[in-house]
């Protein structure tokens, strides 16, 4: 018996770490789907902090919070929050979720703020 779901994402995201790692020149673009909400954040692995961050939570985003709408809404907000951070290439980590759906709509609409990934 393998364990639960949530195991194994955790188990898949432990793997994608062990290569994705946020520098001060190119940080971390880390996604978390939740069962209600999408959560996005820059991350300098360096020094341990939050550059800039997003969430379908965010009185920003408006409509229905388990939406790929609102997972384009929240990339968009990140990607322009990064930009004012001066952030300009990232390195995308997928938390473990597969890359499709919400998780795509989000890593799409950063690019299109300007975001390198």
């Amino acid at each position: 018996m393998r364990g639960t779901r949530t195991d194994a994402r955790r188990r898949r995201h432990f793997r994608v770490r062990k290569s994705v790692h946020g520098t001060a020149a190119k940080p971390r673009l880390a996604v978390f789907r939740s069962n209600r909400y999408i959560y996005a954040q820059v991350i300098d692995d360096e020094s341990g902090r939050t550059i800039a961050s997003a969430s379908s939570k965010e009185s920003a985003v408006k409509g229905p919070t388990l939406t790929v709408d609102t997972a384009t809404e929240v990339g968009k907000l990140v990607g322009a929050r990064a930009k004012d951070a001066g952030v300009s290439s990232v390195a995308f980590d997928r938390g473990g979720f597969r890359y499709h759906g919400r998780i795509k709509a989000l890593a799409d609409a950063a690019r299109e703020s300007g975001l390198e990934f």
